[in-house]
């Protein structure tokens, strides 16, 4: 029963395969003039058939770019980029499905190691993932639809942000198959035509340049409360500051001694109170990790450097065993005491 369960799955895969291997064979013969011809015969029909064509070539592997070029020179720059993004669309979400009915429960069952660490963070993203591998040219179009198809991440949001984040690449190879056609055709006035399209494909080249850098100023710097421990016991300490609110820093957590107490919500217009106390170094700490995290990033756009996060916050300080009673630390009972990030 199980093997026959598995028939129609290989019969696709080997429809897929022989689709894949005929088209690359003939690729060369996929070209606008004959793709014109065929298409003006075909009346009312031809957008239709057209981003048929489009999405069917996208499962088979043919370049996206040689569709949005057509698109461009055969129905304009407007019609042609929302058909170009409805059969690109299309298209994606056919090889996802595709990817995943083959062998999205293999590809679960064997990922381990390195590769399953990659797929965990990719289906962490979720959209986030799939808005980047859309917006940055440096993910083949082609092979993502049915790489992505082989995690959890979600259909929906996959067509969706596929849909919207497609769109810029779309528009501007439209708008440069629009434009040759036309200085073919001796608009000398074409040249307009291509240079937003210039001017937007320039964006989405430099754009995982810009991703990286929001990245990194973004990012947080942790330290461990190991690392912390180590430093206060050397008598080296930075200037620890806690941006909960007072009645968690008093409340059954306690607090690190000696930290001085900013609520995060009051950080901005206490900044000079922090400079004039701040040792240089300075570690700021919370319940868990969260307003720290948002806290170093106000710190960085003020100017301070040298600021870590304590990962894992007071909870994971006290876990570890690390609390120590102190003149201000009441000993409350942690019934009813809310839980914050």
């Amino acid at each position: 029963m199980t093997r026959l369960r598995l028939v129609p799955r290989f019969l696709l895969l080997a429809g897929i395969v022989g689709a894949v291997v005929w088209a690359a064979l003939r690729r060369d013969r996929f070209d606008l003039t004959a793709l014109d011809g065929w298409l003006s015969g075909l009346g009312i029909w031809a957008p239709a058939i057209y981003v048929i064509l489009y999405a069917a070539g996208t499962v088979v592997f043919l370049p996206g770019s040689l569709f949005a070029l057509a698109g461009g020179a055969l129905f304009g720059p407007v019609w042609g980029a929302l058909l170009n993004i409805l059969g690109a669309t299309i298209g994606a979400s056919v090889a996802f499905l595709i990817a995943r009915y083959l062998a999205g429960d293999w590809a679960a069952r064997m990922a381990a190691g390195r590769l399953k660490r990659v797929i965990a963070g990719v289906e962490a993203e979720g959209w986030r993932f799939v808005a980047l591998a859309r917006l940055v040219p440096l993910f083949p179009f082609n092979l993502t639809n049915y790489a992505l198809g082989l995690t959890r991440i979600g259909f929906q949001p996959y067509v969706i942000t596929s849909f919207i984040c497609m769109a810029p690449g779309a528009v501007a190879y439209t708008w440069f198959g629009h434009a040759g056609r036309e200085a073919l055709a001796g608009d000398t006035s074409a040249i307009r035509y291509g240079l937003p399209a210039l001017g937007l494909l320039a964006a989405i080249v430099l754009l995982p340049r810009l991703i990286k850098r929001m990245r990194r100023s973004n990012s947080a710097v942790w330290i461990e409360p190991e690392e912390l421990r180590r430093q206060i016991e050397a008598g080296a300490p930075p200037t620890l500051l806690d941006v909960r609110g007072a009645d968690e820093f008093t409340g059954a957590l306690g607090h690190i001694p000696a930290a001085l107490n900013l609520p995060l919500g009051e950080l901005d217009r206490r900044l000079d109170e922090l400079r004039a106390r701040s040792s240089g170094r300075i570690v700021i700490v919370c319940r868990t990790d969260k307003r720290s995290a948002m806290a170093q990033a106000t710190l960085r756009a003020a100017g301070f450097a040298g600021v870590t996060a304590l990962r894992g916050g007071m909870e994971r300080w006290n876990a570890l065993g690390f609390a120590a009673p102190c003149a201000d630390m009441p000993r409350t009972s942690t019934a009813g005491n809310e839980r914050r990030p």
